[in-house]
């Protein structure tokens, strides 16, 4: 495969993903974007709940197959392992496009806030829990989690190496802080629908089970490093120890300061 095709693929897996991000912002807010979490025509009750749990479904198989190692060993036999991490992304945001065009909506109104002074306030929370998503996937090396590093090691000649196992910021205090972004995210809004409701649940109750898978994977990886990691910081939600500082030694190579783990995905890899 030549470098420059290389460098081309991996940037445009990247930028399909940057556009779904912030479509899914949209989507979430029901604005902006054409087709939102609660806009388009509606389905009876039993054909919009099927089609909504199947298309969540599909994603949830697809994500987490995609990210098991036995799998990417599979996987790099039939294409260049350079891309597979840019071949993720690329199929990742595609189905989530997919689910965004194919979503039904669900209208009956779950809660509604008329306060204007809360319902800013959750907006702010939303945008939030965005922005630690994006955080999170900065601090954790955001272009080795999205496959640009791969490719520009590539086209420079140079080998590549796994990111280091490091814990800094927002991963002192839970193991999982991107996906406690999306939590956040898909959560708070003034204006919870059934259609919106069921993605939430649905959401989250994947993203719970993928922790599972992938803190098995990380712990193959990074073996006791990432058991004491784990023995130490919560999952999702935060708790302070004494002298505010959540964590104090994961390993003996791995500090507070160094930075994060390596996890990984277009929420988690």
């Amino acid at each position: 495969m030549s470098k420059l095709f290389t460098v081309i693929y991996g940037l445009a897996a990247y930028l399909v993903f940057f556009a779904w991000f912030l479509y899914a912002v949209g989507f979430m807010a029901n604005f902006v974007v054409p087709k939102s979490i609660d806009s388009g025509p509606t389905a009876p009750l039993g054909q919009a709940l099927f089609v909504d749990l199947l298309l969540v479904g599909l994603f949830a198989v697809q994500h987490s197959v995609m990210a098991r190692q036995g799998f990417k060993a599979w996987w790099t036999r039939i294409i260049p392992a350079v891309v597979e991490r840019s071949t993720y992304v690329l199929l990742s945001s595609a189905l989530l496009f997919f689910i965004f065009w194919q979503w039904q909506p669900l209208p009956g109104v779950v809660w509604s806030i008329e306060s204007r002074i809360v319902s800013t306030a959750l907006w702010a929370v939303f945008c939030v829990g965005w922005a630690t998503v994006f955080l999170s996937a900065v601090i954790i090396d955001h272009f080795d989690l999205f496959g640009l590093r791969q490719v520009y090691l590539y086209a420079r000649g140079k080998q590549y190496t796994s990111p280091v196992f490091k814990v800094a910021a927002f991963y002192k205090y839970v193991r999982h802080p991107l996906l406690v972004g999306f939590i956040i995210a898909f959560w708070a809004t003034p204006l919870m629908t059934i259609g919106h409701l069921l993605f939430a649940i649905a959401t989250t109750a994947y993203m719970r089970l993928a922790i599972q898978l992938e803190e098995r994977d990380l712990a193959q990886v990074h073996g006791g490093a990432y058991e004491a990691y784990r023995r130490q910081v919560p999952m999702l939600v935060p708790r302070m120890r004494a002298g505010g500082c959540p964590i104090r030694q994961v390993g003996s190579n791995v500090g507070y300061d160094q930075g994060p783990p390596s996890h990984a995905s277009v929420g988690e890899k």
